[in-house]
């Protein structure tokens, strides 16, 4: 058995209070199935965080990141997130969902309640717990006075 620790780059995507956000596929054996989480996914042998963010966003969205900070490592005991942070420039129209079931900008509201309504799944979603927790953490960095 291998005590190997996944290292994965994740992208906070933001524009007008709002953030973009993936409803995972419904498969079971993935992380999170059919739960909202964050686009992003593994670093691959020879990348930094930064290559593999802009890579796996393209890869998942069509999005070509504009520039982009790191906002913080979540770790636990299998995987190691690079989470980052970056403007969505474009409407939901100009991105092509590669990857997931769903997508959709979330408000605060969303993300405080931990779940939100997909129309393609015809339900609510919970949140990932690992992506609830993050999301929580950019709100209350971004504006204190959500508490």
């Amino acid at each position: 058995m291998s005590n190997q620790v996944a290292h994965v780059a994740i992208a906070i995507l933001y524009q007008n209070g709002k953030c973009l956000m993936q409803l995972r596929d419904n498969i079971p054996g993935i992380k999170f199935p059919g739960s909202w989480g964050l686009f992003g996914g593994h670093i691959e042998s020879g990348e930094t965080p930064e290559i593999a963010l802009v890579r796996e966003v393209i890869e998942e969205i069509g999005y070509e990141l504009p520039c982009f900070t790191e906002f913080g490592i979540y770790r636990d005991e299998t995987v190691i997130r690079h989470v980052f942070q970056a403007p969505l420039l474009v409407g939901l129209d100009q991105l092509v969902l590669h990857e997931g079931w769903d997508m959709g900008l979330l408000t605060p509201e969303d993300i405080h309640r931990g779940s939100c309504y997909s129309s393609i799944a015809g339900e609510v979603r919970p949140f990932g717990d690992i992506h609830q927790r993050i999301m929580l953490d950019f709100i209350n960095k971004i504006s204190p006075s959500n508490n």
